[in-house]
């Protein structure tokens, strides 16, 4: 009988254990229900919602940007683009085939990006800027295509294709690079175009807008049925530049010209500044690519045309291109001189066909005899300038340069511009190991050896010559509205300093540059008969790695500057030849004359205007 009491005691006691655990998970259970109702509820009834809720962002239209006279250069224009978002069912093999013949599109790339977006809740973009009937056809099969939808959104357009590219820029889809660098700013979705290039890249927080989106309810096959909410989507800001319409054609139809006659093949860069304020009249870069076609997704063929040419399209010469800046740079050698006395006005010089210390000719091996400050300018005499060189010495004219702005960014609201060089001692001891010798002085004079230049630092230093030494910052936005049109800002001429030379040293060299148009001069049977007083000066520059660059820079009119141009042509040869022609015809059409007197254009050949 104790046997069975103590029995029974002991079932007792592995029921009331038993039972303390069946009690104690029912509570952990009870917690659990109430931390997910009360701190969690939230994100999965979202998770529920979100099998038949879908947010589809739309897109916001980039700003405008607009020509000084108010002529739109870059725009946005509607497209169909089919989109896709990942269902229950999913979509088929046999499905994505049928897609894939629909549009046209490889199912491998299809398969790629469904692939990349399949952790997405927004859509993935399949395929843009589809063609009526390809909408059509879709639209007659998407019940049978799970997830696939046809939308309408803005994308980049530029009108003109080529023209500016490198200016502007071009955008495309963002990235999941970008999304991370975006993280946490409004109005960022799947469909965000981003600013890769150019003006667009640089001004791309203000130019790109926020996406909206809606909120819709969808079937069983992702088909949207019914819109829950709407957020409208806000443009971006619109943009005012400095650019002329007309002088911007101008310019890139003389460029054209130039390459179908086989100059400038290599490539060739031309930029027009008004010296009273900096502002960019124009601005072209040869060889150029078509930014229209990274907006709807470049093909594979379009990115090897661009890729594989050996003269990089997508460089913009004007500012990232460094050339020697040839007989151009005797502009500051002779200021220097003439500011340091080193040299008077009226002083003559003799040119026996080469200089007395060092054997070094002029180019062509001419001997002109005794020659002024103006005269040498404008026949471009060599020896006549290793004479000013050896005068004012290495320093003094790395000096002089630096003040002219060689040597640093003129910092122009563009990415990628280059500083160029400043020929010194330290420069050639730090990077060669060498001594430097009167020679290396010599050369450094001209503007060859290690000078180097940008096409638009060169602008900058004519506009000096030309204005009386006031050094302006180019810009090239003049104003950005906001969306109602008023002011978000106003971009003022920005002066960054004055060069520190003598009114008298200044009109000496500019009278040189004006005989350069005269008769006598380097360009004088290129600007014989032009109505317009032109100051300008011809460079050629030395490349080891071919034919010589050739460089001409001018301003006009002589009396009172309106336009400065600099232009630079690739393995070109002689400036007046091979970038002359460029200037003149940008100034014809700058001052409605010669071959665009009375709004007239010249007939041209511009072929990648069509592509």
């Amino acid at each position: 009988m104790l046997e069975a009491l103590m029995k029974k005691k002991n079932q007792d006691g592995r029921f009331r254990y038993l039972y303390w655990i069946v009690i104690f998970i029912f509570a952990a259970l009870i917690c659990r229900l109430v931390y997910l109702q009360l701190f969690e509820g939230s994100y999965y009834h979202g998770l529920a919602e979100g099998n038949r809720l879908r947010a589809i962002p739309i897109a916001a239209m980039r700003g405008v940007m607009y020509d000084r006279n108010g002529q739109i250069l870059v725009g946005s224009r509607p497209i169909f683009m089919v989109t896709y978002v990942p269902t229950k069912k999913g979509i088929s093999d046999a499905e994505l085939d049928s897609l894939a013949k629909l549009l046209n599109v490889p199912k491998e790339k299809l398969q790629e990006k469904i692939d990349k977006g399949k952790n997405s809740f927004e859509p993935t973009i399949l395929a843009q800027d589809l063609t009526q009937d390809i909408v059509t056809r879709v639209e007659e099969r998407r019940n049978d295509l799970p997830g696939v939808s046809v939308d309408v959104q803005p994308i980049r357009y530029y009108p003109y294709n080529s023209m500016a590219a490198q200016v502007f820029g071009y955008v495309g889809q963002i990235d999941e690079e970008d999304m991370k660098r975006l993280q946490g700013q409004e109005g960022v979705s799947s469909i965000t175009q981003i600013g890769r290039a150019g003006l667009e890249a640089y001004y791309d927080d203000l130019l790109r807008g926020k996406d909206g989106g809606r909120q819709v309810e969808v079937d069983a096959s992702g088909t949207p049925v019914k819109e829950m909410e709407r957020k409208n989507p806000v443009p971006g800001h619109n943009f005012h530049l400095t650019i002329d319409l007309n002088l911007q054609k101008a310019t890139e139809d003389a460029l054209d010209r130039q390459i179908a006659n086989g100059i400038g093949t290599h490539g060739i860069a031309a930029v027009a500044i008004d010296p009273n304020t900096g502002a960019v009249l124009a601005m072209a870069s040869r060889p150029s690519y078509n930014p229209n076609w990274f907006t709807r997704g470049i093909t594979e063929k379009e990115w090897a045309q661009i890729n594989n040419n050996p003269a990089h399209p997508m460089e913009n010469r004007v500012i990232a291109g460094e050339y020697p800046p040839g007989s151009t740079f005797k502009l500051i050698t002779g200021t220097a001189a003439l500011e340091l006395k080193k040299v008077t006005p009226d002083e003559m010089i003799f040119d026996s066909g080469r200089h007395w210390l060092v054997d070094m000719r002029n180019a062509g091996g001419e001997a002109l005899g005794w020659l002024n400050f103006t005269e040498a300018l404008a026949k471009s005499d060599n020896v006549y300038f290793y004479e000013l060189g050896r005068r004012v010495g290495i320093d003094k004219l790395a000096e002089y340069a630096r003040m002219f702005g060689m040597g640093k960014k003129t910092g122009i609201a563009l990415r990628g511009e280059a500083t160029g060089l400043v020929a010194s001692e330290e420069y050639k001891k730090k990077n060669f190991n060498q001594d430097w010798y009167l020679g290396d002085t010599f050369n450094s004079a001209i503007g060859q050896g290690f000078q180097l230049v940008t096409p638009l630092q060169a602008a900058m230093i004519v506009s000096e010559v030309a204005n009386g030494g006031i050094q302006y910052k180019p810009f090239l936005v003049s104003r950005i509205d906001n969306l109602d049109g008023t002011p978000y800002k106003i971009f003022a001429p920005e002066q960054v300093g004055t060069l520190p030379v003598s009114k008298s040293t200044l009109d000496l060299v500019r009278e040189g540059m004006r005989n350069v148009a005269e008769e006598s001069g380097t360009a004088g049977s290129l600007f014989a008969g032009f109505p317009i007083q032109v100051a300008g000066k011809t460079g050629t520059a030395e490349n080891f790695g071919g034919a010589d660059h050739a460089w001409f820079v001018a301003y006009a009119p002589f009396d009172h500057p309106r336009i400065v141009i600099a232009v630079l042509t690739e393995q070109g040869g002689f400036g007046a030849l091979a970038s002359g022609p460029v200037a003149k015809s940008m100034l014809e059409e700058f001052f409605q004359v010669g071959a665009y007197a009375d709004g007239k254009s010249p007939a041209h050949d511009a072929k990648d205007k069509k592509n």
